[in-house]
């Protein structure tokens, strides 16, 4: 698959489905729902061959496979920066099967604005796909962000009679994860710039902070920082103990599909 931008297709497939749809008319339901289900198979096919085409004994070095990366915002040394390893693969594996089974199982429950739940999902594919492969931490965090969006309309538009408590509960309380993770990821990126006579290229680039971590380039009290603020991020979003408490309002009111989703 040499050249073949396999990441970028299986993260942006989805995408061109929901745009496809977009221009489906409202009247034609049917459509909707085989378009984005034929979208998320076809997203699930190009997971199932690039999990075939993974050697991992040629991820060398870096610890990746097919990765791609250009530059994006060069004033401070963003790139889109994508890579593959033997966690993140079952990951984006799962996701697009879970992905596929969840909209096939919206057929018959999902009969108000099909067109917007379809787009939806495929977009929070998109987002769940971008977080597993990003190799920068500014791109991981667009993705992140991503995520949140559909998941609030899915909830909020087609949830259960209290699904604007449990959208509001869920979007509060990864919202504070969300701007801590962001705070944590500026303030090593502004470190590393400053150790490097204010250059930014690198400054968000994972394998590159990982380096620079390793040579005692961080602050020990910046890197516990930006690990506490990393976790809560994530403890969020899995959920664990003591804020997990949006979770039971949001599988309750969340339709089947959208449950589907949160717990895997």
């Amino acid at each position: 698959m040499a050249g073949f931008p396999i990441l970028s297709a299986i993260i942006f497939l989805p995408l061109v489905g929901s745009i496809v749809i977009a221009f489906v008319p409202r009247e034609r339901p049917d459509v909707v729902r085989w378009l984005a289900l034929a979208t998320a198979f076809l997203t699930f096919c190009l997971s199932l061959l690039l999990l075939a085409s993974f050697v991992p004994a040629d991820t060398g070095s870096s610890g990746f496979l097919f990765k791609e990366s250009f530059s994006w915002i060069p004033a401070f040394g963003i790139h889109y920066t994508v890579g593959a390893d033997g966690i993140s693969l079952v990951l984006v594996v799962l996701t697009t099967l879970l992905t596929w089974i969840s909209i096939l199982a919206s057929f018959k429950p999902i009969t108000d604005r099909v067109k917007e739940y379809m787009i939806s999902f495929l977009i929070l594919e998109v987002g769940c796909l971008g977080v597993f492969l990003a190799l920068d931490t500014f791109l991981f965090y667009v993705f992140w962000e991503i995520v949140l969006v559909p998941m609030y309309l899915i909830i909020g538009i087609w949830g259960g009679p209290n699904r604007i408590y449990a959208t509001l509960k869920f979007v509060l309380y990864t919202l504070v994860g969300s701007l801590l993770m962001l705070v944590a990821i500026l303030a090593t990126a502004y470190t590393y710039q400053a150790g490097h006579g204010g250059v930014w290229n690198g400054a968000f680039d994972y394998q590159t902070l990982r380096q620079f971590a390793a040579t005692s380039g961080f602050d020990v009290g910046l890197q516990l920082a930006a690990f506490l603020a990393f976790f809560l991020a994530f403890a969020i979003k899995v959920p664990m103990w003591p804020v997990h408490t949006w979770l039971p309002d949001a599988h309750t009111e969340a339709p089947t599909a959208g449950s589907v989703i949160l717990a895997g």
